[in-house]
């Protein structure tokens, strides 16, 4: 196969949908060589910053000089982005490559894996023949049942912020969704965890006790942020009793410095556990070159256009308190989309008060709310809504209607806001 012919394949096997449970995965890994056994991995599971805090991991160990996986889902603009080493997307002909191999084992094993199956077998095989020191692998989703949780150890299992989504799959309360977050954690583990609900916090703390693992939590009591706006953060803070002074992020949001932290107290751990020889000035260089793409990211000066992905009530508020804090109560113009099985209600009660203008679009997914639906819901909150169906048409309209000074966020879905940085980034060019 070529690289489009194994896209087509890969996303020909959406028929298999999700299934929960890893026989299929066990089998298709069997029939590869069990590449993730010998991967040193950092696993991570949580509802919101997963990303963020393998992308700060991933470059703290690539300045100190480790090659280091990253594997990370949705992407954003092209596929490859889903699995890289040291910052590089996997090259279109290794995917072509490896597919074809997992196309041949399926059919030799007569077995139906999904599409977040192969892809995470693909990437498992290509970290293992690149022979890379690290894994950060994101868990898809949830965790207990997860295709990345096929691996049988971690040096870490790491667990960001939970909170409710996905309730039809992981449960309708913060406990049941964090059992399945928690499945991620090894026997003799250990599990370095965001401050937490009491909800979640106990269910955690059971599973460790269950599972004979150290549970270490991260709190964010003793953080002095010094500088914050949409360009960059600096602050102070002590990790396992250890004080730094003035690191910079570029990640905007209260919730990107708590991000980074989780992310040092894994670099910690591993330090601490494994002799790893990274340095305070590695640390610095690390934070300061991460990136994350999406997550109110400024793609636009004049106007100013950020995009986010902000699809749940806790994605909303973190970007809700960023506008409160960058934007001193000055209105904005929404572009949105979402997803008909997100808490759409839920989101919207939170943004809305920011904003005085919306146009509302149609993200390209099966699940997708129509943009005329989703403009009959924000009707009891906002006046001046827009509906345009396609998500250039909406690109296109917001920024011939904005002035220099306006402020425009797109939020709402990972699966939107990819193409309206596509379509912003090209329009740059052309002008």
């Amino acid at each position: 196969m070529n690289y489009q012919e194994a896209l087509n394949y890969i996303n020909e096997s959406h028929k298999f949908g999700i299934r929960l449970g890893l026989d299929n995965m066990r089998n298709l890994l069997e029939l590869l060589g069990n590449p993730q056994d010998k991967l040193n991995v950092i696993h991570v599971a949580g509802t919101n910053g997963k990303g963020s805090t393998c992308s700060f991991i991933t470059s703290i160990l690539k300045e100190s000089g480790y090659k280091v996986g990253l594997y990370t889902s949705p992407f954003l603009e092209t596929f490859t982005e889903r699995i890289k080493i040291n910052g590089e997307n996997i090259p279109e002909e290794d995917v072509a490559r490896i597919v074809t191999l997992i196309k041949e084992k399926i059919e030799q094993g007569d077995i139906y894996p999904t599409e977040f199956e192969i892809v995470t077998a693909m990437a498992f095989y290509y970290y293992c023949e690149q022979d890379v020191d690290f894994v950060a692998l994101e868990v898809g989703l949830g965790g207990r049942y997860d295709a990345t949780n096929i691996i049988k150890t971690s040096d870490v299992s790491v667990i960001t912020s939970i909170s409710l989504d996905h309730v039809g799959i992981l449960g309708d309360t913060v406990a049941k969704i964090a059992y399945e977050k928690g499945g991620i954690i090894k026997e003799n583990g250990t599990a370095i965890v965001y401050y937490q609900s009491d909800e979640a916090k106990d269910v955690i703390k059971d599973i460790c006790k269950e599972k004979n693992a150290k549970y270490i939590e991260v709190k964010f009591d003793d953080i002095n942020i010094k500088q914050s706006d949409i360009y960059s953060q600096v602050y102070d803070c002590s990790i396992m009793g250890k004080k730094y002074e003035d690191l910079e992020i570029k990640l905007i949001g209260d919730h990107q410095v708590n991000n980074s932290i989780l992310a040092l107290s894994a670099i910690d751990f591993l330090k601490e556990t494994k002799g790893l020889n990274i340095t305070e000035e590695d640390i610095r260089k690390g934070l300061i070159n991460t990136k994350w793409p999406g997550r109110i990211e400024k793609i636009m000066e004049k106007p100013i256009f950020i995009i986010d992905g902000a699809h749940n009530e806790d994605g909303a508020r973190s970007l809700a308190k960023a506008i409160d804090k960058n934007f001193n109560g000055k209105k904005a113009t929404l572009l949105i989309g979402m997803l008909e099985d997100k808490d759409i209600d839920g989101v919207l009660e939170i943004l809305m008060p920011y904003f005085n203008k919306v146009i509302t679009t149609t993200p390209d997914n099966p699940r997708a709310i129509d943009s005329e639906k989703l403009k009959d819901k924000i009707s009891k909150y906002v006046d001046n809504i827009v509906s345009k169906p396609s998500i250039e048409e909406a690109v296109e309209y917001t920024l011939k209607n904005s002035s220099e000074d306006d402020i425009v966020i797109s939020a709402g879905s990972l699966y939107m806001i990819g193409t309206v940085r596509t379509l912003v980034n090209k329009m740059l060019v052309l002008n």
